[in-house]
């Protein structure tokens, strides 16, 4: 028989983490373990990575649902569970635990320490010479790719950050992908995105805002850069909507957050949909601990996909729990020889 607790811990950002949505100090989380009875020794470790202010998760009832399924974990199909966080947390504790307890989630060869996920460097909002600062301390780390979230500060600023950058990198030596999290408006977005263009830009991560299914298919048509949907992803847990959203839409890439598109049996689904279409896809973290992105940069090294992924997120807090992921240079290991510290959310 098994038995599963839960425990809510409050991650703490090593700076003021801005996005066009807000800006944050702090995050909670919620780490469960779940053990058989028979041995209760070996337990697997997930994190229900709930993201406050964005998602369906950010409900009053959230703490009773995860309790409830927590008291029934015996008789719980991880189809049926409705939060997608909470899926996600189960799924990985569950896998873990049938894996022996030792985080491993998906055995693949990434485990071994000799291969690396390729990762993108994350420079977050600041004012112009914060985000000055950022985008050189990531070039001289190697990263060959950078991610930039936009619409933080004035347009003309963020338009010169974009021409330093290219004044020494080349399209051919640097890719640049932009997050705007919906930022931008229906009627100004198309301007903005043609100027951004000139920069020669990877991508751009939700222009607008979600659920503008109209307007937003009407700017992958019309718009230079490529498209990615992100927030528009949250909250779709029907298959054939799922398929009728990407089908309308048609944007060149999805990004994936197993946290917030229904774990990864959502996350799966939202792969073979945008394999059919075309549609290129890659993954990012949601913020979590070095729980939640190991279970992601181990699900993700299924796909040996060669496109950067969103895992550097692994330095961001204070009190993150100690793992053998490391990020060298623009990539991301797992390092066999290190431990996990998990003493502080064992319960």
């Amino acid at each position: 028989m098994l038995k599963a607790t839960y425990k809510k811990y409050t991650l703490e950002f090593r700076f003021p983490a801005i996005t066009s949505r807000a800006t944050m100090l702090n995050k909670e989380t919620y780490f469960v373990k779940i053990w058989d009875t028979t041995n209760p020794s070996i337990y697997g470790l997930g994190e229900c990575a709930l993201f406050k202010g964005l998602g369906d998760d950010d409900k009053p009832d959230y703490d009773f649902k995860l309790d409830l399924i927590c008291k029934n974990i015996n008789n719980i199909d991880i189809s049926d569970i409705e939060y997608s966080s909470i899926r996600f947390g189960i799924e990985t504790a569950l896998n873990d635990l049938n894996n022996g307890g030792k985080r491993i989630i998906y055995n693949t060869p990434w485990l071994k320490g000799d291969q690396s996920i390729p990762i993108n460097g994350l420079i977050w909002m600041g004012n112009y010479d914060e985000m000055f600062s950022r985008i050189n301390e990531k070039l001289k780390l190697g990263f060959n790719c950078l991610k930039l979230k936009i619409g933080g500060i004035d347009f003309y600023q963020e338009l010169e950050l974009l021409k330093h950058i290219r004044s020494t990198f080349s399209p051919n030596n640097l890719e640049i992908r932009l997050d705007a999290n919906g930022a931008f408006t229906p009627q100004n977005a198309l301007n903005k995105i043609d100027q951004l263009a000139e920069f020669t830009i990877h991508s751009i991560e939700q222009p607008i805002k979600q659920g503008q299914w109209a307007h937003m298919s009407l700017l992958c048509k019309k718009s230079p850069i490529p498209i990615a949907l992100d927030e528009e992803l949250i909250g779709l847990n029907n298959l054939n909507r799922k398929e009728e959203m990407l089908n309308y839409i048609k944007p060149s890439y999805i990004i994936l957050k197993p946290s917030l598109c229904g774990g990864f049996l959502g996350s799966n689904e939202w792969i073979t949909i945008a394999q059919k279409y075309n549609i290129g896809w890659w993954a990012t973290s949601a913020l979590e601990s070095n729980i939640g992105l190991n279970a992601i940069a181990q699900w993700v090294s299924q796909y040996k996909t060669s496109i950067p992924q969103g895992l550097g997120t692994g330095q961001l807090y204070h009190n993150n729990i100690e793992s053998p992921l490391e990020q060298i240079d623009a990539g991301l290991i797992y390092n066999p020889l290190k431990k996990w510290n998990i003493q502080s959310i064992i319960h």
